[in-house]
């Protein structure tokens, strides 16, 4: 079975490439054993199926972002340009091309000696980790829990933290909009109390008056009653009448919101923390360090710091 290596992604799926949708779905279906990815093929005045066998070990590099479909499969570990201040020793191919092949060697015989034990392992996986997460994260977890000593507990904290990190990307304009308006229904009102009921006219308002937010100019005008109406009911939120100070205004109420706030707005987007093999369950306050952490490193560290 062949690692691909695939640098300079970008210029498959970035702005300026087209949409390569056969290599895409060739991606997406590799990260399963056995998974197939088919295509159509017009031979003369024919069309044939095909079915590309998909799976194997996958690398990609490069600027930006990729399609979310390929990200929602994958580990993701952001990369900085190094500072001037940063110092590396310089990579020279004839001196240390022999030392790689001793440490793949290596790496490769172990992995021949634990391959049985391997393909019987359910690693613990955090909690904070789900779906499909989990599912990418498993085959890294059990060969960490092989490995032994400090890798099971360096393992999850990177985990935990790459996988917080990979949820803080640009959300989509209609989960912008939920969490604008949630902000704005958590402003106090004269009485310092939040507002169970607010007035179309307020909450447009309170939209147009965020800095650096969309809706004071979609489309060269601001976003009015009926294009809230109509982005609100993808979420089944609708305008009612609602009775304020002696009127009758249409607007929302608070509780129309709460079930879309539960599912696309957690109260934190972070992850405080995970139950380790023990049982134990890190302390909220170091462990939330792990949000921000930007290497397995400094994951690791956070969390034997949480640990004591």
């Amino acid at each position: 079975m062949p690692t691909i290596l695939f640098d300079e992604i970008d210029t498959v799926f970035g702005p300026k490439a087209k949409d390569n949708e056969e290599i895409r779905g060739l991606l997406n279906a590799g990260h399963r054993r056995g998974a197939k990815a088919g295509r159509c093929v017009v031979k003369g005045k024919q069309i044939e199926t095909e079915e590309i066998p998909a799976f194997c070990p996958l690398a990609m590099a490069g600027l930006g972002n990729l399609p979310d479909t390929i990200l929602t499969r994958s580990v993701i570990v952001r990369m900085r340009r190094r500072a001037p201040s940063e110092r590396v020793e310089p990579f020279r191919r004839r001196l240390h091309e022999p030392e790689g092949t001793r440490l793949k060697e290596a790496i490769e015989s172990w992995a021949n000696i634990v391959r049985s034990d391997a393909s019987a392992m359910w690693p613990e996986i955090p909690a904070a980790i789900q779906d499909r997460d989990a599912d990418v994260w498993e085959p890294l977890l059990a060969v960490a829990d092989l490995a032994g000593g400090d890798w099971p507990n360096a393992a999850r904290a990177a985990a935990v933290a790459l996988v917080a990190a990979s949820k803080e990307s640009t959300p989509s304009q209609g989960v912008r909009l939920l969490l604008d308006i949630r902000t704005i229904f958590d402003r106090p009102d004269v009485v310092g109390d939040r507002p169970s009921l607010l007035r179309t006219k307020d909450i447009l308002e309170g939209l147009h008056a965020i800095e650096e937010s969309p809706w004071g100019d979609i489309r060269g005008k601001p976003l009015d009653d009926r294009g809230l109406a109509k982005r609100l009911r993808d979420y089944e939120i609708r305008p009612t009448t609602i009775r304020l100070s002696g009127s009758t205004p249409k607007g929302y109420a608070r509780s129309d919101f709460a079930d879309a706030w539960s599912r696309y707005l957690p109260q934190s987007l972070g992850y405080v923390g995970y139950e380790a093999s023990s049982g134990a369950t890190v302390d909220a306050s170091p462990a939330s360090r792990l949000r921000t952490a930007t290497s397995a490193t400094s994951a690791t560290n956070a969390y034997l710091e949480a640990k004591g």
